[in-house]
């Protein structure tokens, strides 16, 4: 589970699916391995203290880049509607 503490702790589920929906998997604890997989960066649960900034920010920046991409479009798409 994320340390980070969301502004509104209940929205919690609705951000793992968010995040599950963008990575195009079904567990959302899972994705950041399968996107790190994709990019053939050695990420494994546990220790991954060799692992070198930019590939760590490879992972993060792409499902968080993602996430904020469908928030984006989801918001649009609301303000079309009305």
């Amino acid at each position: 589970m994320s340390r980070r503490k969301l502004l509104v702790p209940e929205s919690r589920a609705a951000m793992d699916q968010l995040k599950a929906k963008v990575s195009g998997t079904l567990d959302p604890q899972e994705a950041k391995y399968e996107i790190a997989k994709e990019q053939g960066i050695p990420l494994q649960k546990g220790y991954n203290g060799k692992l070198t900034s930019e590939q760590a920010g490879k992972v993060g920046g792409r499902i968080g880049g993602n996430m904020v991409k469908e928030l984006v479009r989801m918001a649009q798409e609301n303000l079309n509607k009305k």
